[in-house]
This record gives structure tokens, sequence and C-alpha cells, in this order.
């Protein structure tokens, strides 16, 4: 295994510079090459769920206005949740990082005009929703799939206005209201499409490697 330089790094630019070269690393085990870091194809499925994300953003579709202090329900917290169970908890990471940022750029209410609000806890979207799927997955693939997405949705929820409680935008009554009102049915619509696109994009992947073995399995001759 490569292992990063003996000089400790530290900072941002040193934190990049460790997420440069580990997108590079592998780590072989048993003849079995496992992929450490941003390796192409996380860059990649970073890129397509952030455009997603960020295409529901600037088009207002991913928001669903709606009669309470928030403002708006939405759905924009579905492609960090799907980033991070088929590629990872970094790759959810970086599209709730995306999410947070449509968010902040546009938004239409003050508590989220606050980064602390709607940026922050976008972050851990994705690593709660990536601990929920590894943690269960060996119980029922399905159900941990469902799970990571109400995990993944809720972790949104109860950090957004957990934050704006902090940060006097709102009482604490009124955010439970909130999570009520808002947090029930983004849950609900998380599951749904956090279900049918990881099955989905297994069912994809199960066949390509498939039909990679039978085109690598010599002829009869």
């Amino acid at each position: 295994m490569r292992v990063l330089g003996g000089r400790k790094l530290c900072g941002l630019k040193g934190l990049c510079a460790a997420i440069a070269r580990a997108g590079f690393t592998h780590l072989k085990t048993g003849g079995v090459l496992v992929e450490k870091g941003f390796t192409v194809r996380k860059v990649v499925i970073s890129g397509v769920l952030g455009a997603v994300a960020i295409l529901l953003g600037m088009t207002r579709l991913g928001y669903i206005p709606v009669p309470t202090a928030a403002g708006n329900a939405t759905i924009m917290h579905i492609p960090a949740i799907i980033g991070a169970i088929v590629a990872g908890w970094p790759v959810g990471v970086v599209i709730g990082f995306i999410f947070g940022m449509s968010s902040f750029l546009t938004a239409t209410v003050p508590l989220f005009k606050d980064p602390l609000v709607a940026i922050l806890p976008r972050l851990f979207i994705g690593l709660t929703a990536y601990l929920t799927y590894v943690g269960l997955r060996r119980v029922n693939q399905y159900f941990a799939i469902g799970a990571a997405g109400f995990i993944g949705s809720i972790t949104n929820t109860i950090l957004v206005l957990g934050m704006a409680v902090l940060r006097g935008y709102m009482t604490l009554n009124v955010a439970i209201g909130v999570a009520l009102v808002n947090g029930t049915p983004e849950a609900i619509v998380s599951i749904i499409i956090t279900l049918a696109v990881v099955t989905a994009w297994q069912r994809i992947g199960s066949s390509r490697k498939k039909s990679k073995l039978l085109d690598d399995t010599p002829a009869d001759r």
C-alpha cells in the first residue's frame, strides 16, 4: 500500500493535497483491488449527482413551497444520500456541500442566508446515510437502503432546524412544528426515491459485471 508522505499535513492546503493523493491510492488485498479515496469513478458520481443537486436548486424543482417558517420542503438532500450509498461517505459529503451552497445562494428566507444553517448541516447527510446503510446491509439490502434514505433525510431536518434554533431564527416549538410538517413528507419521499434509484443502479452494475464475465469466458472450441 502506498502511504502519504512523512511530513505532517496541516490546514486546508494539506487536506486538499492528501485528498488528491488518496484519489490515486489503491489497496490490494488477497488479489482484490480495493478503491481508496477519490477515484475517477467517485469523481464522476460526485459530478453527476452534484449537477442534479444544482439543477434542482437553480430551477427550484428541488424546493416545495410550504406555509412554515422554513419556507420550503426539499428533495435536494436525496442526491447526497444516493451518492453516499453507491460511492461512499466522502462523495455524500461533497454532494451535501453542493446542496448547501445551492440553498445558501438561492435563499429566499433569512435563515438560509446563514452558511451555518444552509451549508454546515448538509455535510452530515451523506455520512449518516452511509453509516446506516453499511450497518444494516447484511440484515437486508432493501431495508438498509430505505433506512439510509430515512436517516439521511431526518439528519437534514434535525440539524438544519437545530442550528436555526441555536442561531435564533426560530423557537424550539416552531422548529418542532416545521419538522413534523416538512420533515415527515421529505423522509417518506426520500425513502421511495432512494430505494428506486439505488436498486436500479445496483442492478445495472450487476448486469455489467455478469456481461463482462461472459465476455471474458473463452468460447467453446
